[in-house]
Protein backbone atom coordinates (compact mmCIF):
# COMPACT_ATOMS: atom_id res chain seq x y z
CA UNK A 1 0.00 0.00 0.00
CA UNK A 2 1.40 3.17 -1.40
CA UNK A 3 0.09 6.83 0.15
CA UNK A 4 1.28 9.96 -1.26
CA UNK A 5 1.47 13.31 0.63
CA UNK A 6 0.97 17.14 -1.58
CA UNK A 7 -0.44 19.71 0.94
CA UNK A 8 1.10 23.34 0.37
CA UNK A 9 1.88 25.57 2.65
CA UNK A 10 2.14 23.12 5.32
CA UNK A 11 5.76 21.64 6.51
CA UNK A 12 5.41 18.08 5.55
CA UNK A 13 7.89 16.65 7.90
CA UNK A 14 5.57 16.50 11.15
CA UNK A 15 2.84 14.97 9.02
CA UNK A 16 4.72 12.29 7.14
CA UNK A 17 6.11 11.03 10.48
CA UNK A 18 2.81 11.02 12.02
CA UNK A 19 1.41 8.93 8.90
CA UNK A 20 4.04 6.44 9.04
CA UNK A 21 4.04 5.87 12.89
CA UNK A 22 0.45 5.33 12.57
CA UNK A 23 0.50 3.01 9.42
CA UNK A 24 3.99 1.29 9.86
CA UNK A 25 2.92 -1.12 6.70
CA UNK A 26 2.38 1.36 4.54
CA UNK A 27 5.05 3.12 2.08
CA UNK A 28 4.62 6.95 2.64
CA UNK A 29 6.39 9.60 0.66
CA UNK A 30 5.67 13.21 -0.05
CA UNK A 31 4.94 13.60 -3.45
CA UNK A 32 7.11 14.75 -6.22
CA UNK A 33 6.63 14.74 -10.46
CA UNK A 34 7.37 11.81 -11.57
CA UNK A 35 6.53 9.64 -8.34
CA UNK A 36 4.94 6.09 -8.61
CA UNK A 37 1.43 5.71 -8.80
CA UNK A 38 0.06 6.13 -5.11
CA UNK A 39 -3.11 4.55 -3.26
CA UNK A 40 -4.11 6.86 -1.17
CA UNK A 41 -3.20 11.05 -1.10
CA UNK A 42 -3.10 12.95 1.59
CA UNK A 43 -3.73 16.75 0.12
CA UNK A 44 -4.81 20.32 0.47
CA UNK A 45 -4.64 22.79 -2.18
CA UNK A 46 -2.50 20.20 -4.58
CA UNK A 47 -1.39 21.37 -8.05
CA UNK A 48 -3.24 19.87 -10.96
CA UNK A 49 -0.07 18.06 -12.37
CA UNK A 50 -0.55 16.08 -9.14
CA UNK A 51 -3.61 14.40 -10.29
CA UNK A 52 -2.74 14.01 -14.05
CA UNK A 53 0.26 11.74 -13.08
CA UNK A 54 -1.59 10.18 -9.61
CA UNK A 55 -4.32 8.52 -12.10
CA UNK A 56 -4.92 5.63 -10.21
CA UNK A 57 -5.73 7.04 -6.55
CA UNK A 58 -8.34 4.75 -4.63
CA UNK A 59 -9.39 7.96 -2.44
CA UNK A 60 -7.49 11.29 -1.09
CA UNK A 61 -8.04 12.51 2.02
CA UNK A 62 -8.43 16.19 2.04
CA UNK A 63 -7.02 17.86 5.83
CA UNK A 64 -9.43 20.77 5.63
CA UNK A 65 -13.10 21.08 6.31
CA UNK A 66 -13.99 22.62 2.58
CA UNK A 67 -13.40 20.51 -0.70
CA UNK A 68 -15.00 23.17 -3.15
CA UNK A 69 -11.34 24.16 -4.39
CA UNK A 70 -10.64 20.49 -5.04
CA UNK A 71 -13.65 19.82 -6.34
CA UNK A 72 -13.28 22.66 -8.99
CA UNK A 73 -10.16 20.23 -10.48
CA UNK A 74 -9.74 17.02 -12.96
CA UNK A 75 -9.52 14.23 -10.15
CA UNK A 76 -8.87 10.97 -11.22
CA UNK A 77 -11.67 8.43 -12.28
CA UNK A 78 -13.14 6.67 -9.31
CA UNK A 79 -11.10 8.26 -6.65
CA UNK A 80 -13.15 9.24 -3.95
CA UNK A 81 -12.83 12.67 -2.04
CA UNK A 82 -12.79 12.26 1.61
CA UNK A 83 -13.12 14.91 4.04
CA UNK A 84 -12.55 15.13 7.98
CA UNK A 85 -15.41 14.70 9.72
CA UNK A 86 -14.28 16.89 12.73
CA UNK A 87 -10.29 16.26 13.95
CA UNK A 88 -10.64 18.72 16.81
CA UNK A 89 -12.31 21.77 14.27
CA UNK A 90 -16.42 21.78 15.79
CA UNK A 91 -15.20 22.62 19.65
CA UNK A 92 -12.71 25.26 18.35
CA UNK A 93 -15.92 26.60 15.87
CA UNK A 94 -17.94 26.51 18.18
CA UNK A 95 -15.12 28.86 20.93
CA UNK A 96 -14.77 31.15 18.14
CA UNK A 97 -18.89 31.39 17.32
CA UNK A 98 -19.71 31.77 21.00
CA UNK A 99 -17.25 34.38 21.46
CA UNK A 100 -18.38 36.66 18.90
CA UNK A 101 -21.73 36.03 19.27
CA UNK A 102 -21.56 37.06 23.31
CA UNK A 103 -18.97 39.57 22.48
CA UNK A 104 -21.27 41.57 20.37
CA UNK A 105 -24.50 40.38 22.55
CA UNK A 106 -22.86 42.05 25.49
CA UNK A 107 -21.42 44.78 23.75
CA UNK A 108 -18.02 44.27 24.76
CA UNK A 109 -16.30 46.17 21.81
CA UNK A 110 -18.39 49.54 22.38
CA UNK A 111 -16.55 49.17 26.57
CA UNK A 112 -13.61 47.85 25.31
CA UNK A 113 -13.30 51.26 23.06
CA UNK A 114 -14.56 53.68 26.39
CA UNK A 115 -11.70 51.64 28.78
CA UNK A 116 -9.27 52.85 25.74
CA UNK A 117 -10.31 56.28 26.41
CA UNK A 118 -10.56 56.14 30.18
CA UNK A 119 -14.53 55.85 30.25
CA UNK A 120 -15.90 54.28 32.80
CA UNK A 121 -19.80 53.70 31.37
CA UNK A 122 -22.50 50.74 31.64
CA UNK A 123 -24.92 49.94 29.22
CA UNK A 124 -28.68 48.41 29.38
CA UNK A 125 -28.78 44.63 29.76
CA UNK A 126 -30.24 42.95 26.56
CA UNK A 127 -32.46 40.03 26.44
CA UNK A 128 -31.37 37.12 24.80
CA UNK A 129 -35.16 35.98 23.37
CA UNK A 130 -34.61 39.59 21.44
CA UNK A 131 -30.89 37.99 19.84
CA UNK A 132 -32.11 34.65 18.09
CA UNK A 133 -28.83 33.16 16.53
CA UNK A 134 -29.51 31.47 12.97
CA UNK A 135 -26.93 28.99 12.10
CA UNK A 136 -27.18 28.51 8.83
CA UNK A 137 -26.10 24.90 7.56
CA UNK A 138 -26.19 22.12 9.90
CA UNK A 139 -23.31 19.72 9.33
CA UNK A 140 -20.71 18.49 11.81
CA UNK A 141 -19.40 21.78 12.56
CA UNK A 142 -22.88 23.97 11.98
CA UNK A 143 -24.82 21.24 14.80
CA UNK A 144 -21.89 22.04 17.07
CA UNK A 145 -22.11 25.05 17.21
CA UNK A 146 -25.87 25.30 17.66
CA UNK A 147 -25.80 23.45 20.29
CA UNK A 148 -22.60 25.29 21.98
CA UNK A 149 -24.83 28.37 21.42
CA UNK A 150 -27.99 27.23 23.09
CA UNK A 151 -26.11 26.18 25.67
CA UNK A 152 -26.29 30.02 26.13
CA UNK A 153 -29.94 30.56 26.81
CA UNK A 154 -30.19 31.89 22.99
CA UNK A 155 -32.86 31.10 21.13
CA UNK A 156 -31.16 29.15 18.03
CA UNK A 157 -32.03 28.13 14.62
CA UNK A 158 -30.53 26.13 12.17
CA UNK A 159 -31.14 25.84 8.29
CA UNK A 160 -30.13 22.59 6.51
CA UNK A 161 -30.52 21.69 2.76
CA UNK A 162 -32.30 18.45 3.95
CA UNK A 163 -34.26 17.98 7.67
CA UNK A 164 -32.37 17.72 10.42
CA UNK A 165 -33.08 17.36 14.16
CA UNK A 166 -31.06 19.09 16.50
CA UNK A 167 -32.17 18.97 20.70
CA UNK A 168 -32.61 22.47 21.68
CA UNK A 169 -32.59 24.05 17.98
CA UNK A 170 -35.91 25.00 16.05
CA UNK A 171 -35.04 23.49 12.29
CA UNK A 172 -35.95 24.88 8.80
CA UNK A 173 -34.76 23.08 6.18
CA UNK A 174 -34.75 23.29 2.02
CA UNK A 175 -34.91 26.53 0.14
CA UNK A 176 -39.05 27.04 1.20
CA UNK A 177 -37.77 27.34 4.90
CA UNK A 178 -35.20 29.78 3.89
CA UNK A 179 -37.08 32.97 4.48
CA UNK A 180 -38.85 31.82 7.75
CA UNK A 181 -35.62 30.79 8.71
CA UNK A 182 -33.65 34.13 7.96
CA UNK A 183 -36.56 36.32 9.65
CA UNK A 184 -36.62 34.40 12.66
CA UNK A 185 -32.82 35.31 13.41
CA UNK A 186 -31.17 38.15 14.43
CA UNK A 187 -27.64 37.26 14.43
CA UNK A 188 -26.76 34.89 11.60
CA UNK A 189 -23.71 32.42 11.65
CA UNK A 190 -22.67 30.77 7.86
CA UNK A 191 -21.10 27.37 8.45
CA UNK A 192 -22.49 26.28 4.75
CA UNK A 193 -20.45 24.02 2.16
CA UNK A 194 -19.49 26.73 -1.18
CA UNK A 195 -21.61 25.18 -3.53
CA UNK A 196 -22.79 26.82 -6.78
CA UNK A 197 -26.34 27.00 -4.56
CA UNK A 198 -24.55 28.59 -1.97
CA UNK A 199 -22.15 31.24 -3.69
CA UNK A 200 -23.41 34.63 -2.91
CA UNK A 201 -25.72 33.55 -0.36
CA UNK A 202 -25.11 36.26 1.84
CA UNK A 203 -26.63 38.59 0.03
CA UNK A 204 -28.89 42.34 0.33
CA UNK A 205 -31.78 40.43 -0.37
CA UNK A 206 -30.94 37.54 2.56
CA UNK A 207 -29.16 39.82 4.79
CA UNK A 208 -32.34 42.31 4.72
CA UNK A 209 -34.53 39.59 5.99
CA UNK A 210 -32.65 39.58 9.16
CA UNK A 211 -34.48 41.13 11.54
CA UNK A 212 -33.28 44.86 12.43
CA UNK A 213 -30.06 45.11 13.76
CA UNK A 214 -28.94 42.03 12.57
CA UNK A 215 -25.43 40.67 12.82
CA UNK A 216 -23.48 38.38 10.71
CA UNK A 217 -20.69 35.93 11.80
CA UNK A 218 -18.95 34.30 8.69
CA UNK A 219 -16.58 31.22 9.61
CA UNK A 220 -17.44 29.19 6.28
CA UNK A 221 -16.27 30.98 2.65
CA UNK A 222 -15.74 34.19 1.36
CA UNK A 223 -17.10 33.65 -1.50
CA UNK A 224 -20.63 32.98 0.58
CA UNK A 225 -20.84 36.68 1.07
CA UNK A 226 -21.61 39.63 -1.12
CA UNK A 227 -18.94 42.28 -0.05
CA UNK A 228 -20.74 45.07 -1.40
CA UNK A 229 -24.31 44.26 -0.04
CA UNK A 230 -22.64 43.75 3.41
CA UNK A 231 -21.55 47.19 3.48
CA UNK A 232 -24.24 48.73 2.09
CA UNK A 233 -26.04 47.21 4.88
CA UNK A 234 -24.09 47.92 7.48
CA UNK A 235 -24.09 51.93 6.57
CA UNK A 236 -27.51 51.78 6.39
CA UNK A 237 -27.94 50.55 9.80
CA UNK A 238 -29.99 47.56 9.36
CA UNK A 239 -26.99 45.42 10.53
CA UNK A 240 -25.64 46.25 13.16
CA UNK A 241 -22.22 45.08 12.44
CA UNK A 242 -20.24 41.51 11.56
CA UNK A 243 -17.86 39.41 12.25
CA UNK A 244 -15.90 37.94 8.96
CA UNK A 245 -13.18 34.65 9.35
CA UNK A 246 -12.83 34.53 5.50
CA UNK A 247 -12.73 35.88 2.57
CA UNK A 248 -12.62 36.28 -1.24
CA UNK A 249 -9.19 36.93 -1.66
CA UNK A 250 -7.00 35.72 1.11
CA UNK A 251 -4.84 37.81 2.65
CA UNK A 252 -7.63 40.19 2.74
CA UNK A 253 -5.76 42.89 0.42
CA UNK A 254 -4.88 46.09 2.38
CA UNK A 255 -7.08 48.28 -0.05
CA UNK A 256 -10.23 46.40 1.07
CA UNK A 257 -12.91 48.54 2.56
CA UNK A 258 -13.36 45.94 5.88
CA UNK A 259 -10.03 46.42 7.23
CA UNK A 260 -11.37 49.85 8.61
CA UNK A 261 -14.94 50.03 8.74
CA UNK A 262 -16.20 50.47 12.54
CA UNK A 263 -18.49 47.91 12.88
CA UNK A 264 -16.61 44.99 11.50
CA UNK A 265 -14.43 42.52 12.80
CA UNK A 266 -11.81 40.64 11.51
CA UNK A 267 -9.59 37.50 12.00
CA UNK A 268 -7.46 35.95 9.28
CA UNK A 269 -8.90 33.01 8.67
CA UNK A 270 -8.19 31.12 12.29
CA UNK A 271 -11.59 30.14 13.69
CA UNK A 272 -10.94 26.36 13.11
CA UNK A 273 -7.52 25.13 12.24
CA UNK A 274 -6.60 21.35 11.26
CA UNK A 275 -5.25 19.74 14.21
CA UNK A 276 -2.53 17.21 13.10
CA UNK A 277 -2.78 14.20 16.02
CA UNK A 278 -6.61 14.26 15.55
CA UNK A 279 -6.17 14.85 11.53
CA UNK A 280 -3.56 12.11 11.02
CA UNK A 281 -5.94 9.67 13.57
CA UNK A 282 -8.44 9.74 11.45
CA UNK A 283 -7.10 9.45 8.03
CA UNK A 284 -5.51 6.28 9.44
CA UNK A 285 -8.79 4.74 10.60
CA UNK A 286 -10.27 5.54 7.26
CA UNK A 287 -7.57 4.01 5.49
CA UNK A 288 -7.77 0.63 7.40
CA UNK A 289 -11.49 0.40 6.63
CA UNK A 290 -11.07 0.89 3.14
CA UNK A 291 -8.33 -1.74 2.98
CA UNK A 292 -10.97 -3.99 4.46
CA UNK A 293 -13.63 -3.26 2.33
CA UNK A 294 -15.67 -1.37 4.41
CA UNK A 295 -17.28 2.01 4.12
CA UNK A 296 -16.33 5.00 5.69
CA UNK A 297 -17.99 8.36 7.18
CA UNK A 298 -16.64 12.06 5.27
CA UNK A 299 -16.99 10.75 1.62
CA UNK A 300 -17.87 13.74 -0.58
CA UNK A 301 -20.68 13.97 -3.08
CA UNK A 302 -19.31 15.67 -5.90
CA UNK A 303 -22.84 16.56 -7.36
CA UNK A 304 -23.95 18.32 -3.99
CA UNK A 305 -20.20 19.81 -3.35
CA UNK A 306 -20.22 18.44 0.08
Amino acid sequence: MRITFCCTDTAPEPWLAGLRAALPEANISLWEPGAPQADYAVVWAPPQQFFDEQTQLRALFNIGAGVDALLKMRLPAGAQVIRLDDAGMSVQMAEYVCHAVIRHFREFAGYEADMANGKWSFRKPHSRLDYPVGVLGLGVLGERVARAVAQFDFPVNGWSRTPKDVPGVQCFAGPAQLDAFLQASRMLVCLLPLTTETRDILNRDSLSRLQPGGYVINVARGAHLVDEDLLALLDSGHLAGATLDVFRVEPLPRSHPFWNHPKISLTPHTSARTLRTESIAQIAFKIGALQRGESVLGCVDAARGY
